[in-house]
């Protein structure tokens, strides 16, 4: 009886060690995500959006960040306090004022296109021509320009805003220990360290984190074009530009294609070096949809129109309308939305 009885167990194990995994369980079908490669490979292209653009020379504190948001508001930074920052960089329209240029404090328009703020602290440079090295640095040319906001001297801003006790104290609270605390340079400190906040989140990095549907279809289709077509030539890194300077007219004039009415010559303008002409910072394109009109002029009221002429101009490619079409379509999805705290204004129902 155990010689029997071992043998049937011996064979029912080998029984059921021969059966085929498929009379046993269901079999898993692994489908590979289609949108792994092209997902992978803008990760490497434009990388990870941080949720501030530090300085190690500016420390983010929040005394330092109030400061500069009611600094960024007031008027009285302007000769006739008719222009605040928020003038020409409107936070409620993405950071610029939707004019080809801007006027003034006395109503004579600039000459160049008022770029956004949005996302501008992670920028290598500042202003078209890459003039100064941070948004610090930045928040003082306006306000000294003639044409712009027109305070005659740094003297004169600083005994201006002396005289308001508000800011004697919030001043004294965004840099302790100094004396004085009201300073031109610390001004600019604060304007810059409330910019550095303004970062705008969007549906692109949604998808680059592993949102499938974060972007459409035709938006993740204009992706890939966009960077098959040679787009990430300059606009690469997390805000899609900012990173370096680019004659804007590689293949052709830009003047003939934008119908400029004034020809800029760019770097040119600062260096006087022949090969400095037409040379400008390579804008981000984060919020692209919204801060129009293009280029440094404003010369260029669509957005499907500066994509054909962006890949003239820098590519020699003529895009069908098909691929136009796909790149707008993803570039509407850089379009985010920075901290509703800051962008509101302080003065606004203030008590």
């Amino acid at each position: 009886m155990r010689k029997l009885s071992t043998l049937a167990i011996f064979l029912s194990v080998i029984i059921i060690g021969c059966q085929s995994p498929e009379t046993t369980t269901e079999t898993d079908v692994v489908v590979e995500n289609p949108n792994a490669a092209i997902r992978e490979q803008a990760q490497r292209m434009f990388g990870t959006l941080p949720a501030i653009a530090d300085n190690p020379n500016n420390e983010l504190t929040d005394a330092k960040i109030k400061l500069g948001h009611m600094l960024y508001f007031d008027k009285v930074l302007s000769k006739g306090q008719t222009q605040s920052c928020n003038t020409c960089h409107n936070l409620s329209t993405y950071g610029v004022d939707n004019l080809p240029t801007s006027p003034g404090d006395n109503g004579t328009l600039g000459t160049r296109n008022s770029p956004t703020v949005f996302n501008a602290g992670l920028h290598f440079k500042q202003f078209w021509d890459g003039r100064e090295p941070d948004v610090e640095a930045q928040a003082g040319g306006p306000v000294l320009n003639p044409i712009e906001m027109g305070m005659p001297d740094e003297a004169q801003v600083v005994e201006r805003l002396s005289k308001i006790d508000q800011y004697k104290t919030l001043f004294a609270e965004a840099f302790p220990g100094e004396e004085p605390a009201i300073t031109y340079d610390n001004m600019k400190k604060a304007i810059g360290a409330f910019e550095r906040k303004l970062i705008t989140p969007s549906p692109f990095d949604q998808f680059l984190a592993g949102d499938d549907k974060a972007m459409s279809e035709q938006a993740i289709k204009g992706m890939d074009t966009f960077i098959k077509v040679g787009c990430t030539t300059c606009h690469m890194g997390n805000v899609l530009g900012g990173n370096m300077m680019q004659k804007f007219g590689l293949f052709a004039d830009y003047w003939t294609l934008t119908n400029s009415k004034v020809i800029d010559n760019g770097l040119y303008e600062l260096t006087k070096n022949e090969s400095d002409k037409y040379i400008f910072k390579v804008p981000g394109l984060r919020n692209i949809e919204k801060t129009g009109p293009y280029f440094h002029d404003g010369s260029v009221a669509k957005l499907s129109d500066a994509v054909v002429i962006m890949a003239k101009t820098e590519l020699n490619k003529d895009l069908t309308p098909e691929e136009v079409n796909d790149i707008v379509a993803f570039l509407n999805a850089l379009t985010g939305e920075a901290p509703a705290d800051l962008i509101k204004d302080p003065f606004v129902n203030a008590e």
